[in-house]
């Protein structure tokens, strides 16, 4: 009886390591240059869904920016989403 309850349940969490797979983010980073008129807020609703702030403090943690200046031309990394 032992046994068969202690294969039952190695079946079980066999089959639910086979299935479950990481979390950590809902896709990998990836890189956006910087257009005239962007600014880290319109990066920030375009990338992430809900309140900007989140994604513009994101940005500038991931990119160690100072402020919020960016300029045309600069590629910024784009951390997923939570």
């Amino acid at each position: 009886m032992f046994a068969r309850a202690l294969l039952v349940t190695l079946v079980a969490v066999l089959t639910w390591a086979v299935f479950v797979h990481s979390s950590d983010g809902a896709s990998p980073e990836r890189v956006y240059v910087v257009r005239a008129g962007d600014t880290l807020w319109s990066i920030a609703e375009r990338s992430y869904g809900g309140d900007p702030r989140e994604g513009v403090w994101r940005l500038s943690k991931r990119n160690h920016l100072d402020g919020a200046l960016i300029r045309p031309g600069e590629r910024l990394v784009v951390p997923p989403g939570s």
